[in-house]
């Protein structure tokens, strides 16, 4: 077996089927994508190559800089929520429900794989009004209130949004987390116990910085998910009213497939990458002074 794989020609042979798909799959579409920004049309009316016209075009366009916005408020928000209300259910599996968390960690997990598009939908009718009133505002009716149409508005919607993405995927940051939280080791808490730290002390300063580097990699993981949201604001509200929550994965969509310009549709898929790997790199780059000090 040693001598199996010390032959680079080996390696090179049972790597190469691997390699050949990952290239195809992957780094191809995203040349070509790359390639596609820097021209303008689509096969009907043909390509024309334009330079960074399209770069200009987006810092230029005001439906493109809201999309952003609303792309970067509701990954912020969201990440924020997932985080924290993971974390605290991570801390409640480690040091209140100990070992009978099973239970409590399956059933908050469950929603996590539920379809997207199927959570949105229950959503949807849950806030609903008229005919089909659903049981939020049917709740508001039966302590004396109108009926709340949450969808009307931008505010509205993007709280649906926000406390469905909560509700879904909150479970799985409490198991990411609670996976970390079971790294630091017993004696260390104990230690800290004798010493006097106990409820937030020990949690601000024990048990936060020693289970730091699975909170940034769920920090990075949510946000990098989340400012790639496009099916939950699509059947939630279709990117309404108007387009006022169109975040920028749905109107690259709408420019691409619908108004079938693939040259703007690329630039657009462009800058959403770039600003997963800035918001990467600086937490990266942050968490390693903060080592370093």
């Amino acid at each position: 077996m040693k001598r199996v794989f010390g032959d680079r020609k080996t390696i090179l042979i049972l790597l190469a089927p691997t390699l050949v798909i990952y290239v195809l799959l992957k780094l191809v579409p995203v040349a070509w994508s790359l390639g596609l920004s820097f021209f303008e049309g689509n096969t009907l009316r043909g390509f024309e190559f334009v330079g960074f016209s399209n770069f200009t075009k987006f810092f230029t366009d005001p439906a493109a800089i809201q999309s952003l916005w609303v792309s970067i408020i509701f990954a912020v928000l969201a990440t924020v929520g997932q985080v924290v209300l993971g974390y605290l259910l991570a801390l409640l599996y480690v040091f209140v429900l100990r070992n009978g968390s099973a239970f409590v960690r399956t059933a908050v997990f469950f929603p996590m794989v539920l379809p997207t598009v199927a959570v949105a939908l229950l959503f949807r009718n849950l806030v609903s009004v008229g005919s089909n009133q659903g049981p939020i505002n049917a709740i508001i009716n039966f302590f004396g209130g109108q009926s709340v149409e949450f969808l009307a508005s931008t505010i509205g919607t993007m709280v649906v949004a926000l406390v469905m993405t909560y509700w879904s995927s909150m479970g799985f940051y409490a198991v990411l987390l609670y996976t970390g939280l079971l790294d630091i080791p017993d004696e260390i808490i104990e230690s800290a116990r004798l010493d006097g730290a106990s409820g937030v002390r020990l949690v601000r300063h024990i048990v936060i910085p020693l289970s730091m580097p699975i909170l940034i990699s769920s920090i990075i993981f949510s946000f990098n998910s989340t400012l790639k949201v496009f099916d939950s604001l699509l059947a939630l509200n279709n990117g309404g009213p108007g387009t006022s929550t169109s975040p920028l994965t749905l109107y690259m969509y709408r420019t691409a497939f619908q108004y079938a310009e693939y040259g703007y549709g690329s630039t657009i898929a462009l800058m959403l990458t770039l600003l997963c790997l800035v918001f990467t790199l600086a937490v990266f780059r942050s968490s390693t002074r903060k080592v370093d000090a």
